[in-house]
């Protein structure tokens, strides 16, 4: 099992939780995005700088994760490509992809770009907020300890 990163546009204080419980379960990480950023210092966290555009580290993720492995995004089309490999999303504010909840997590996010488009809808979602931040942190948790118990 690995934690994969959308790593670009995740918080920092996201990132932070994940690297707290990637050394609390030995879980490897992989942080993917087209920029350097600070990497803690272990030998369970890499950095896999992809060139590119605003997709190329969604193609990288989407490409090399398996089953079992937990992708952390917000970007709701590559959950449905990780979800369709086999794998388990969580984005940073906690709500998972799942194989239950991808299709309509897709739908609803196709919707708001429409009406954005048509500026009918204006902005993005609200800043992460601590709630968020303890139902991401849970989530992880559990999806973590599930995996962990049973690899499946």
């Amino acid at each position: 099992m690995t934690i994969w990163v959308d790593a670009d546009a995740c918080p920092g204080e996201i990132k932070e939780i994940v690297f707290r419980a990637s050394e609390r379960l030995e879980v490897p990480v992989k942080l993917v995005a087209n920029g350097s950023m600070r990497v803690p210092a272990s030998g369970l966290v890499e950095l896999v700088l992809v060139p590119g555009g605003v997709d190329a580290a969604d193609a990288h993720i989407a490409a090399h994760v398996e089953p079992g492995d937990v992708v952390i995004t917000a970007d709701v089309p590559l959950a449905a490509q990780i979800v369709e490999r086999g794998a388990v999303g969580i984005d940073p504010r906690g709500r998972l992809y799942t194989e239950d909840t991808v299709g309509e997590q897709l739908a609803s996010r196709n919707l708001m770009q429409d009406l954005r488009s048509r500026e009918i809808v204006r902005g993005g979602p609200p800043p992460v907020t601590e709630v968020h931040r303890r139902r991401f942190a849970s989530a992880l948790d559990r999806i973590l300890t599930q995996r962990m118990k049973d690899p499946e």
